[in-house]
């Protein structure tokens, strides 16, 4: 039997954080699909997105064993220099190193330039981050970081993982036409029921939800505006699950918030860990989040496997959602359908809402058939 190959994953979160979202989720997914053809040694940080404190009862700078999946070493805030880093890779000697991300100097950038000088094979995948709504975010200091990582070759020599043809596109635009790109997708989480849910729709009422980050980029504010900008016949409520990114921004939701009528109500609901996505989604008629775009868009699938459709915009990979009567994929520049198509939602009954939870539900389960994306995923990590 062949010895399995290491493959050492550099990340700036990871389980059990789950405030990063989908960059989090795509590798653990990928890790638990794989972690029978290949070793996977994961490099991350001791606490979750946005966090100022450590993980509680996890040992800190030391190689743990992570469900018999993978080993991870979580590297504390004192520990994490470039000596130690460079220790660690020397230890490790592994075959390929899977970067995660674009911007972040210790699990990107540092990594990069250490394992280039080993001749290792390194794969980035840049998770989004060169998309046009992410790069639109900081975008003078992005500029700035792209142009020294093309005058001293950062890239060169690198493979790239692109999760579908439009990030492919992102990458050749940004960073280079000669870039060595694998149009590899994302693994999804497994459907966790066997069957549909079972939540009653009633005309008149509707529950939505959103698990999502609360910022610009997923477009919460853009969300209320939709619920404030016309006067919807019917209940609706809005819950919102996830981390508030930018306090201003918050502020400015919640001044839409304040302004909406009595038949509508917003609710907060904090962040919530991963293994509650998809109880949460049970509970809701349709999942209603317009960002501004997805490299993946893992809630949103994970809204199918609950038997939840979805009210989403069209800069995901997630499209002809309409055709397949499992939601409704809409142009952000069009708000008059977002109205119609929350109206129609309001009016539904249970047995056209039936139909459709049940074939979002199926959506999901031939979404998460994985043969054709592991051996594709096992091909990415070839030598060659």
């Amino acid at each position: 039997m062949s010895k399995k190959k290491k493959i050492l994953v550099f990340i700036d979160w990871f389980l059990p954080g789950y405030k990063a979202g989908g960059p989090i989720r795509s590798v653990a997914n990928m890790i638990d699909a794989l972690h029978e053809y290949f070793d996977f040694y994961i490099v991350t940080s001791d606490r979750d997105y946005l966090e100022k404190e450590p993980y509680p009862e996890i040992t800190k700078d030391k190689w743990l064993n992570f469900e018999s999946k993978a080993t991870v070493y979580y590297f504390s805030e004192t520990k994490k220099n470039k000596k130690n880093l460079i220790d660690l890779i020397n230890n490790i000697d592994c075959d390929i190193a899977y970067i995660n991300g674009i911007y972040s100097f210790f699990f990107s950038i540092l990594p990069l330039r250490l394992i280039k000088k080993t001749g290792k094979k390194i794969i980035v995948a840049p998770r989004g981050m060169l998309s046009k709504q992410a790069f639109s975010a900081k975008q003078f200091k992005k500029k700035i970081f792209i142009f020294i990582a093309k005058l001293f070759g950062l890239y060169k020599d690198v493979n790239f993982q692109a999760t579908d043809k439009k990030e492919a596109l992102d990458i050749k635009t940004i960073l280079s036409n000669n870039a060595n790109i694998n149009v590899v997708p994302n693994f999804p989480r497994i459907t966790l029921t066997k069957e549909p849910k079972q939540i009653i729709k009633q005309k008149g009422e509707l529950k939505l939800v959103s698990i999502a980050r609360i910022s610009a980029e997923k477009n919460t504010l853009y969300a209320l505006q939709i619920l404030a900008s016309t006067d919807f016949s019917g209940k609706i409520e809005y819950d919102l699950f996830g981390s508030i990114y930018n306090n201003k921004y918050w502020k400015e939701c919640n001044k839409i918030i304040n302004l909406l009528p009595k038949n509508i109500k917003v609710n907060y609901k904090n962040s919530i860990e991963s293994s509650m996505i998809h109880k949460t989604f049970l509970k809701y008629h349709f999942a209603f989040m317009p960002s501004k775009g997805e490299n993946f868009g893992h809630s949103i699938l994970e809204s199918f496997s609950a038997g939840c459709p979805v009210i989403i915009s069209d800069q995901t990979p997630w499209r002809d959602l309409e055709d397949k009567n499992v939601g409704w994929d809409i142009a952000l520049s069009e708000k008059s359908k977002f109205i119609d198509t929350i109206q129609k939602c309001i009016d539904m009954k249970q047995e056209e809402y039936k139909i459709m939870s049940e074939k979002a539900f199926n959506f999901a389960k031939e979404c998460t058939n994985n043969e054709l994306l592991i051996s594709d995923t096992k091909n990415l990590f070839k030598n060659e």
